[in-house]
């Protein structure tokens, strides 16, 4: 039996489509705050739990029976400590034999603010003593590809990496590095430095946009509060604009780079490219 947490967002939904094609839906947990929103995966035979970081009692009665248990990172920051410890503490009464985490790319060295978390979040699995492994997710694709109608609308992408590289990936192609750990044996004590196969500056990720859209797009790289002040005033939330400013200067600072190729490797193909990620999504929104 294996528990998936967080199962109805984006990344545990695709991990449950991964796990769905290499085992029986039977032995799949999708452990979730609200069953309603994974009514579908429950019709397909997908064993579907209530469970909430925010009540330990159900994260223990979720994880009963479960060989190994995927904590999908929570979306709170500033509340994931206390909500992953409660996973850790209930994880280990309910007798887990593996317990799988999605950290972030080189959470013990990262320059970003946003691995702090991570840090201790790792500092308390390993002493929990539960047999662990850890996946150090570098940055979904999609954290920018995703303001591609704004940016295709003013022709402008802004952003505070500089000349940083980003070796992002999709988060499909990391959902199927967590599917395959999942059901590989002797994974204990492994730690996987996950990113994509290619890298790319925020330039050159102007540039490709503008390839494919035929549409004038440069790169404005602007100074943090600067670029926080922007994401606000397009109506993203004080707490996801600074996520993004922080994570950009890190960026620049080389947090979001690797060519260890490991995520490749762990999913037995490339990782998908930034010119097919772009296509999607331009067709999406087409």
């Amino acid at each position: 039996m294996i528990v998936v947490t967080g199962a109805s967002g984006q990344l545990g939904r695709l991990v449950i489509e991964a796990l769905l094609k290499k085992l029986p839906a039977g032995e799949i947990i999708a452990a979730v705050r609200n069953p309603a929103r994974v009514a579908d995966l429950a019709a397909r035979g997908v064993q579907v739990r209530q469970a909430d970081y925010e009540q330990p009692a159900s994260l223990v009665a979720a994880f009963k029976g479960a060989d190994k248990l995927l904590l999908i990172s929570s979306s709170e920051v500033g509340r994931r400590v206390q909500q992953h410890r409660a996973v850790i503490d209930a994880a280990k009464t309910a007798g887990v034999g593996l317990l799988a985490y999605t950290s972030i790319l080189r959470a013990d060295t990262s320059p970003l603010p946003l691995a702090a978390e991570h840090k201790e979040t790792e500092s308390l699995i390993r002493a929990s003593g539960l047999p662990a492994v850890f996946l150090r997710n570098s940055w979904y694709t999609e954290n920018y590809l995703a303001a591609l109608p704004t940016v295709l609308q003013y022709g402008a992408l802004l952003g505070s990496a500089g000349e940083g590289r980003i070796a992002s990936a999709s988060r499909a192609d990391y959902a199927e590095a967590a599917a395959a750990v999942l059901t590989l044996d002797n994974q204990a004590g492994q730690v996987y430095e996950l990113a994509g196969d290619d890298s790319y500056t925020l330039t050159e990720l102007a540039q490709a946009i503008a390839k494919q859209s035929g549409k004038a797009v440069v790169y404005q790289n602007l100074p943090e509060a600067e670029y926080k002040a922007a994401l606000l005033g397009a109506g993203l939330p004080d707490f996801v604009a600074t996520l993004l400013a922080e994570s950009d200067v890190g960026a620049s600072k080389g947090g979001l780079f690797d060519d260890s190729h490991q995520l490749s490797k762990l999913i037995g193909r490339p990782t998908t490219p930034l010119a097919e990620m772009i296509a999607r999504q331009l067709a999406a929104a087409a």
